[in-house]
């Protein structure tokens, strides 16, 4: 089995121009949920619930250290759709478009400035 470490991973947005912007170099994190709805279909007389598969989901949230250039892309990006391409590790990418939702930034007196950014996949997720 080959692991990996997410020190190797890379996070691809395209800015307000469509043009990808590789980010990598700001982030700390990545989470990329995945999930299916479920729709219930039981009925009386049924001792267990029964379910039938619905509509994929896909979320995307980025943590990161600030800095002007990364704020330059993420602030111009708000509320727009763009493509996303996410390797988290060598041999894997996850891409599609997205809308970003929300973008925070972060200052505290006890550290560096810091950023998050919410992303809402639209549509179906490709894997490479």
């Amino acid at each position: 089995m080959a692991f990996s470490h997410g020190k190797d991973s890379t996070f691809t947005i395209d800015n307000s121009g469509g043009t990808p912007v590789d980010i990598t170099a700001y982030i700390i994190s990545v989470d990329f949920p995945i999930s299916a709805d479920t729709a219930e279909v039981s009925t009386m007389g049924d001792s267990s619930k029964e379910y039938i598969a619905g509509l994929k989901d896909a979320t995307i949230s980025v943590e990161g250290k600030w800095d002007s250039t990364v704020d330059n892309t993420l602030y111009g990006i708000i509320g727009l759709t763009g493509t996303f391409s996410y390797v988290p590790f060598s041999g894997v990418t996850y891409s599609g478009e997205c809308i970003m939702t929300s973008y925070n930034v972060n200052a505290d007196i006890g550290d560096a400035v810091s950023f998050s950014a919410e992303f809402q996949v639209t549509g179906n997720v490709s894997r490479a």
